[in-house]
């Protein structure tokens, strides 16, 4: 699992309702290695009366109510995503589930990996997409459509420019280091001069017009840091570099070209 998913999973709950001991069990210890938060009933009742998850994985055989009667209540009351894990395979035990409300069927014995791959699936269909967005004082980014905006204007960006800026606003503020730089915009294995990160730094700068937005820490890499309006640096301000601890050379590049 990428470090992606593992993220969407620590967010997700899951509730396991499976009457079957052995089952639960290693059903529950997979589903938290895999990163999810997990609740395990072996009843219809206790389903019921649990909090309302993100996934239920309902089997259909539960000694007090049919599942099938548990999947038409879960989803009467909820849009939480229910997969049918059962015994039952025929196309008729299948149809009647899905019909009531599961959103997929996994029929016993079945594989983890597939598990956590119809999870993921059905977390997908339910889950809109919606844009993903990077906010930072005036600064935009959308990481769906790889557009850039500082106070609403446009800044049209190269590919190395928006992923050096997307590794700093993922955590403004924090230092990102030259290294981690380089792994994430060109190669895990970049052996190149880091002077080329310096150059596009150094436009990154120019196009953003945000002074003090890009800050260089000696030593150590590059932040983002406290914004002031572009239309305040257009004054006095524009023609001195951005208060950087310790400004890089194509920084101060960057600055002379505006000026």
């Amino acid at each position: 699992m990428n470090a992606r998913a593992r993220s969407d999973a620590e967010e997700t709950r899951v509730l396991v309702v499976e009457d079957d001991r052995g089952i639960a069990e290693s059903l529950v210890r997979g589903l938290r290695q895999a990163g999810y938060g997990v609740e395990g009933v072996r009843t219809g009742r206790a389903a019921l009366s649990a909090p309302t998850p993100d996934v239920v994985l309902l089997d259909l055989g539960l000694p007090d109510i049919d599942g099938v009667e548990v999947c038409r209540r879960l989803r009467a009351r909820s849009d939480t995503a229910i997969i049918a894990v059962t015994a039952r395979g025929e196309e008729a035990d299948r149809v009647v589930a899905l019909d009531e409300g599961a959103d997929d069927y996994l029929v016993k014995p079945f594989g983890l990996a597939e598990l956590l791959a119809r999870i993921r699936a059905v977390l997908r269909r339910r889950r809109p997409a919606e844009p993903e967005l990077l906010r930072h004082g005036p600064l935009t980014l959308d990481l769906r459509t790889r557009q850039v905006a500082v106070e609403g204007r446009a800044v049209a960006l190269t590919p190395k420019e928006f992923a050096i800026l997307e590794c700093l606003a993922a955590d403004p503020g924090r230092v990102v280091s030259r290294q981690q730089i380089l792994e994430r915009a060109w190669d895990a294995h970049w052996y190149g001069p880091t002077k080329v990160l310096d150059v596009h730094v150094a436009a990154l700068r120019r196009k953003l017009r945000a002074p003090g937005l890009v800050e260089t820490v000696y030593g150590q890499g590059f932040r983002l840091g406290p914004v002031r309006s572009s239309s305040a640096g257009e004054g006095a301000d524009a023609a001195t570099p951005p208060r950087d601890s310790g400004q890089d050379p194509g920084a101060v590049e960057g600055s002379r070209e505006r000026s």
